[in-house]
């Protein structure tokens, strides 16, 4: 892609010594190129809080009623409010990492690799690279999971309420596997992955954030009436343990509720290449970054405390792990169908806004490791989408992977608090600390550099911890589950 930028931007150096009219819109390279020479960036403050809102309010939204069930009343809304709290910092170090040097005419970092790279030695960016990406297929499969849970729950709820009229139970007849659904959302992938560059989806941003806050909602609402109708559940500690629930039990669940939380928040990884599409200063792009950061961890920490706290009060320690398709409720059966399309169209978004990033890794690579291969380089352009052979099979392998791998482990909790156990610290906390000591010379030993260190080596401790209570409970539903049943 780089190598198709800068042709056009030679092609612009020879037209400039023509006699055009700059009202005409045929200015100076200047006027439409950035201070790197690639096109002119024209993101906003609210444009960078789509995106973020976009990869934030997801499919962990509808795990926090059973996060919370397994804390209680007390743990479960203050854990919530600190992972945002921390999150939030972390988030604002990582923003002032952009640009090396200079806040408003430093050398730029593309990616959150490029970043790492800017400021660590190569060890550290190794294996940063490995966590990263290695996260972003992991987060491909667990939307997979979620859309089409959520694609299968429309038709549940339909044939629920088709007997229910009927004055029958149904439950046997309304059993289905969520194969089928997850084929289909991976064809849908197959055809969005074709857009090439990040800044080109941010309608699909916008787009998806309208559908997190449609589903969000509807969950919120659902979860008042239930309330209201049965009084508030839960206890003060949450899951007791009990027939069916073992001290151990709960103390796993427990754990894995940390990293549910932690998925909820996860964005981080994508951070810079947001970043990447606001417009050049001023402002500099760190302070939009933080601002649009502030607007958007508020909202969602505001939505997933009614949410979650909803949901519990709602159902108790009963709360599923996925609150609108885990069937806590079945009707309306109208307004549950448009919740859950709400949540795949918003995931078919997510799923972009997660995955270009590791599209852009390998393509860069592949570009320079062979830079005259015409397999790799050739593009056909129809609209928003530029096609070429190279793209089209690595990109379409890689949805076909993830879907495969979903079919074999379609755990959507436990996915969701493995996937945020083992992003939260190293990708979140860690390199967001340690590139910003390195950027603002932070002396080793000082209140500052210990304090930074403190915060890192306690969201490590609560990684690993969250890490081994999903671990158990994967190994839990393995003993069980026959690959490829749905």
């Amino acid at each position: 892609m780089e190598k198709r930028q800068a042709t056009y931007g030679k092609g612009a150096a020879r037209m400039a010594p023509m006699e055009v009219s700059v009202e005409a819109g045929n200015g100076r390279e200047s006027d439409w190129l950035d201070d790197d020479g690639r096109p002119r960036r024209s993101g906003t403050v609210w444009t960078a809080s789509a995106h973020i809102i976009t990869a934030v309010i997801g499919s962990g939204v509808l795990s926090l009623a059973w996060a919370i069930a397994q804390l209680g009343w007390v743990a479960g809304p203050a854990i919530m409010l600190l992972f945002a709290l921390v999150i939030y910092y972390t988030s604002t170090l990582l923003a002032e990492c952009y640009r090396s040097g200079d806040p408003e005419t430093g050398k730029r970092n593309y990616t959150y690799m490029d970043a790492v790279r800017s400021y660590l030695p190569g060890t550290k960016v190794k294996l940063c690279g490995v966590i990263q990406y290695a996260n972003l297929v992991g987060v491909a499969i667990g939307y997979t999971i979620a859309a089409s849970i959520s694609m299968r729950a429309i038709g549940r709820a339909d044939c629920f309420h088709y007997h229910d009229v009927r004055g029958r139970s149904g439950k046997d007849e309304c059993k289905s596997s969520s194969n089928p659904y997850m084929i289909v959302f991976g064809v849908v992938q197959i055809l969005f992955s074709q857009i090439p560059d990040f800044d080109q989806i941010w309608w699909l941003s916008i787009v998806a954030a309208v559908m997190s806050f449609t589903y969000s909602t509807i969950g919120l609402g659902l979860g008042i009436a239930q309330t209201v109708a049965n009084g508030i559940q839960g206890s003060l500690t949450g899951l007791s343990v009990g027939p069916g629930v073992t001290s151990m039990q709960k103390v796993w669940r427990s754990l894995q509720a940390f990293g549910n939380i932690a998925f909820a928040y996860s964005y981080s990884i994508i951070l810079i290449e947001i970043q990447d599409t606001v417009k050049a200063p001023p402002p500099s792009e760190a302070k939009v970054m933080q601002k649009a950061t502030g607007i958007s961890v508020a909202t969602t920490t505001v939505f997933y405390m009614l949410c979650g706290c909803m949901g519990y009060a709602a159902f108790g320690d009963a709360a599923p792990d996925n609150l609108l398709t885990g069937f806590g409720f079945y009707e309306p059966f109208w307004l549950l169908d448009v919740a859950n399309a709400a949540i795949v169209l918003h995931l078919v978004g997510a799923y972009q806004v997660f995955c270009q990033p590791l599209f852009a890794f390998v393509e860069k690579w592949a570009a320079a490791r062979w830079p005259d291969s015409a397999f790799i380089a050739r593009e056909l352009r129809v609209g928003p989408f530029a096609i070429s052979v190279f793209r089209l099979t690595w990109r379409t392998a890689f949805v076909c992977l993830t879907t495969v791998v979903s079919m074999l482990l379609p755990f959507f909790g436990d996915v969701v608090g493995l996937l945020g156990a083992v992003a939260f610290w190293p990708l979140t906390v860690y390199f967001p600390v340690e590139m910003y000591i390195v950027q603002r010379g932070v002396r080793r030993g000082s209140t500052r550099w210990v304090c930074l260190q403190m915060l890192s080596a306690a969201c490590l401790v609560v990684s690993v911890a969250a890490a081994a209570g999903s671990i158990a409970d994967v190994i839990g539903e393995l003993k069980e589950y026959r690959p490829f049943s749905g």
